[in-house]
């Protein structure tokens, strides 16, 4: 029997045709892997930006999920990164099949870090840095060629696009310097390391999933933890009380150097900026919350 595609899954099949074939191969796909990996479904599949998510039973009756991905740079090496840490901080590496992208993961329970207050939960993601930002290998893409590559498309942004060019310039300049500096490689980082990324769990109280890894610097870890939740800083009496109180309270608990972390966050949002300008073309309308949350996260954090 096929595994149920969530309605609402069917949907990233309007991204394009790329989506829509591979959406259409997934029944078959998720089939096959729970067949050859001898699993039995045991649950409702879930899903997120990207992947299809079904909770299994192992032969041995392992609890675990079977993680189908469609096909993307930023999963190619998910599994490597898993294994490295081997559990310590992260969900474990069960099995993988990085051709067809595909990951069997220890389960993990239905609990993200948006259950407790966003401070203590910014503290908490920052105190599991050090565990999860070892040594990177060779296999990783470097954070450096991707600065390189942010700084050459701030600067073609013309200057009388709806970002202020200010903070566009500032962030090609700090992307420029961050791509040839010795330390923005080396480290295994997450990238994408937020509080719908930290799930509760048995093992330890909380693990981290879906690293979307670079060889890179812990520093630029810091952004997401900003935009995410805005909703929370938005309401707030001060804004820019509340957007510093969680900076800080993330390099504080994580030990992390504060004009680098600033810098990494300036270019993180500009980019943020920059690509949504460019996505929303010419015949659209913006999408202006997202843009003046990531301006306004520049602004904040500067003196």
């Amino acid at each position: 029997m096929p595994v149920e595609i969530p309605a609402e899954f069917l949907k990233v099949g309007s991204r394009g045709p790329e989506w829509a074939d591979w959406l259409a191969g997934l029944p078959r796909l998720t089939r096959d892997l729970l067949a050859e990996w001898e699993l039995r479904e045991d649950g409702v599949p879930a899903y997120g930006n990207c992947a299809l998510v079904v909770p299994v039973l192992a032969k041995d009756g392992t609890p675990a999920v079977l993680k189908v991905q469609f096909p993307h740079w930023e999963a190619e090496n998910e599994h490597l990164a898993l294994r490295i840490w081997d559990g310590d901080g992260a969900v474990r590496l069960l099995r993988a099949d990085p051709r067809r992208f595909a990951l069997l993961l220890e389960r993990a329970l239905p609990r993200d870090l948006t259950s407790i207050d966003a401070i203590e939960a910014s503290e908490l993601v920052a105190s599991m840095y050090r565990r999860l930002h070892v040594p990177a290998g060779p296999q990783f893409k470097l954070l450096s060629g991707e600065a390189k590559r942010w700084s050459a498309k701030l600067s073609e942004l013309p200057s009388s696009a709806a970002v202020p060019h200010r903070y566009v310039e500032q962030a090609a300049a700090l992307a420029r310097d961050f791509a040839s500096d010795a330390q923005t490689d080396g480290r295994l980082i997450h990238t994408d390391l937020h509080y719908f990324n930290v799930l509760a769990a048995e093992r330890e109280p909380w693990l981290v999933i879906d690293p979307k890894p670079l060889s890179g610097d812990p520093h630029y870890e810091v952004a997401p933890l900003l935009w995410n939740r805005w909703e929370e800083i938005a309401a707030a009496r001060d804004l820019r009380f509340a957007v510093r109180r969680r900076f800080y309270a993330i390099i504080d608990a994580a030990g992390l150097d504060e004009e680098r972390a600033r810098a990494w966050v300036i270019v993180r949002q500009m980019v943020n900026a920059v690509d949504a300008v460019r996505d929303a073309g010419a015949d659209e309308s913006l999408p202006q919350d997202w843009l003046t949350r990531n301006i306004a996260v520049v602004k904040a954090i500067q003196d």
